[in-house]
């Protein structure tokens, strides 16, 4: 708990819209700047994800110029802006694909800017789900082969693994394609199976890049709503970075970044 309440502080330090002055003693107090306050947010400390003060480069080319998003348990966040605005880099940086030059990242109560290799690779598996512009299914598996894959990984025995594959393919209308492989597929079931795969292991957070950007309008439209369901269904956290207004604007909320920097 202290460990929690030094995250706390720090984090309020930063932004303090999150917190109220403390008026009933019922709730759990933190001190900042000789002021007692409460949390305006859920349980989770300060929310699902805090990214601080992110800065990229790739040579001498600042991409992120000090980022900083916060996003609670159970939002549908849409990241917007022109290309070249740092949108990709950003959502890789939150998905641990790549570490920032400066800043601190918090996922589901962990600092995972400070996790060495082996174990940010086991939370990567573990706590984020990832659904990319193309499916990237794997040719030579079948649907619940291809889900099963980060399952698999992550040490889950076989045949549970299976079984969750299938309820997952089974909720989003894949019953009766089980055993097709993604040649036999329609590219809406592709990506719906890339959906799959990336809940099959309950993560924490599910980081999408541009999801729907292969798709017609219909079968981004039936993805937009899979993601509508999926969060009532499961109080599933997303992150997303589209140039599709309509899903951005279905969305809880909706961020632009601009040269770098959200706005």
């Amino acid at each position: 708990m202290r460990v929690a309440c030094c995250v706390v502080r720090e984090f309020c330090k930063r932004d303090t819209s999150l917190l109220r002055p403390a008026g009933n003693k019922r709730h759990k107090t933190y001190t900042v700047s000789h002021k007692t306050y409460i949390l305006k947010t859920n349980p989770y400390i300060c929310g699902m994800l805090k990214a601080v003060g992110i800065h990229k480069s790739y040579g001498q080319l600042e991409i992120l110029k000090g980022v900083d998003l916060s996003v609670n348990k159970g939002e549908i966040v849409t990241i917007v802006g022109a290309s070249g605005a740092g949108k990709s880099s950003l959502l890789n940086i939150l998905g641990t694909l790549d570490k920032a030059d400066a800043g601190q990242l918090f996922i589901n109560n962990v600092e995972v800017s400070r996790l060495n290799n082996k174990n940010l690779s086991d939370f990567r598996n573990r706590k984020i789900g990832f659904i990319f512009q193309f499916h990237h299914l794997l040719a030579e598996f079948d649907a619940v082969e291809n889900v099963c894959i980060p399952a698999f990984i992550a040490g889950t025995p076989r045949m549970q693994a299976e079984k969750k594959a299938k309820e997952l393919l089974s909720l989003l209308g894949l019953n009766e394609r089980f055993n097709h492989k993604p040649n036999e597929l329609s590219g809406g079931e592709q990506q719906r199976v890339a959906v799959a795969r990336a809940l099959i292991n309950d993560p924490a957070l599910v980081l999408a890049d541009e999801p729907s950007g292969n798709l017609d309008s219909a079968n981004a439209l039936e993805l937009h709503q899979l993601f509508i369901k999926l969060r009532k269904e499961f109080s599933q956290t997303f992150i997303i970075v589209t140039h599709n207004e309509d899903l951005a604007n279905i969305s809880d909320r909706k961020v632009l970044m601009k040269d770098g920097l959200i706005v």
